[in-house]
C-alpha cells in the first residue's frame, strides 16, 4: 500500500526531533506505568496526536485529532530508527462532539477510540478509569504526550514525555484545567502542546496510575495562544460508558 507523503513528511519531523516535548517536561520511559501506554497517531493531513493503549489494539485519544476524511495510522521507529507506520483498522468518535466548542475551550465530548490491526510492539495498555470526586483545586495529575516543545516546530516533538500539574479553577466532570504548581499559568511553565492532544492524563488512584482523561487543548500564559499556560482537560465520567460500549462491540471486554 502506497504510504500518503504528508505521513512520511510527519515522520521525517519527528525523527529528528530533540529530547524534549510536553513543554519543560522531562522525558518518561517507554516501559514506566505512564509512557508504555503512549503512541503517536498521524495523519494523511500531516497531523500528528498523542494516544494511549487501553488493550492492546486499542487506542483511546481525542476526537478533534481523527476526524472523517483522513487516513489515520500509528507511527513507531525501529532500533534502526526507520519509521515503522501501523494500520488502524478502524475509528470511532463520540457522536457528542463539536469541533467549535473544542476550539473555544469549552466543555466537549472530544473522546474517540481507534481499532488496531495487530498490537504495537513493545507497548502496553494502561488501566482505564474516572477522576476520584470531588476534585478539588490544587489536586495532582500527571500527563503525557509526544507534542512539541516549540508551538509550530514540529521537530521538537516524537519523544513521551511527562508533567505533573495541579487542577484549577472549579473542575467536574465536564472539564479539568491543569496548570503548572510553580507558575500558576502565570508565566511559562510546564504543560501540553501541540502534538500532546489526545494523550492520556493520570490520576495516582489505589490500583496504581489510571487514565481519568484525554489532553484537549493548551494555552500560553494568562489565556494566551500557545502552550505553558492551561492544560486543558476532558475527563472520562460522562464519556467511559460509550468507550466502553464502543469497545464492546469490537470485542473488547474491558
Amino acid at each position: 500500500m502506497k504510504i500518503p507523503a504528508s505521513m512520511l513528511a510527519a515522520a521525517a519531523l519527528l525523527l529528528s526531533a530533540p529530547a524534549e516535548a510536553i513543554v519543560g517536561s522531562a522525558p518518561s520511559s517507554p516501559n514506566d506505568g505512564v509512557g508504555r501506554s503512549v503512541v503517536t497517531i498521524v495523519g494523511s493531513r500531516g497531523n500528528f496526536c498523542t494516544g494511549s493503549l487501553i488493550a492492546p489494539t486499542l487506542v483511546l485519544t481525542v476526537a478533534h485529532c481523527v476526524e472523517p476524511g483522513a487516513v489515520y495510522k500509528i507511527l513507531q521507529f525501529g532500533a534502526d530508527q526507520v519509521a515503522q507506520l501501523q494500520d488502524v483498522k478502524t475509528v470511532a468518535v463520540h457522536p457528542g462532539f463539536k469541533m467549535a466548542e473544542m476550539l473555544a475551550h469549552r466543555a466537549t465530548a472530544d473522546v474517540a477510540l481507534l481499532q488496531l490491526e495487530i498490537p504495537v510492539k513493545g507497548k502496553s495498555p494502561s488501566r482505564l478509569g474516572i477522576p476520584q470526586f470531588p476534585i478539588a483545586a490544587g489536586a495532582g495529575f500527571t500527563i503525557a504526550g509526544m507534542g512539541v516543545t516549540v508551538r509550530g516546530d514540529g521537530k521538537s516533538g516524537g519523544t513521551i514525555h511527562t508533567a505533573s500539574l495541579i487542577a484549577t479553577g472549579k473542575p467536574g466532570t465536564l472539564q479539568i484545567r491543569l496548570v503548572d504548581p510553580l507558575t500558576q499559568g502565570a508565566r511559562d511553565g510546564l504543560g501540553a502542546c501541540t502534538g500532546d492532544s489526545g494523550g492520556p492524563v493520570f490520576e495516582d488512584q489505589q490500583a496504581g496510575p489510571t487514565i481519568i482523561g484525554v489532553i484537549s487543548w493548551s494555552t500560553g500564559p494568562n489565556g494566551t495562544a500557545g502552550c505553558g499556560g492551561l492544560t486543558g482537560v476532558t475527563p472520562l465520567t460522562l464519556y467511559r460508558d460509550w468507550i466502553l460500549k464502543t469497545a464492546g462491540q469490537w470485542g473488547f471486554a474491558l
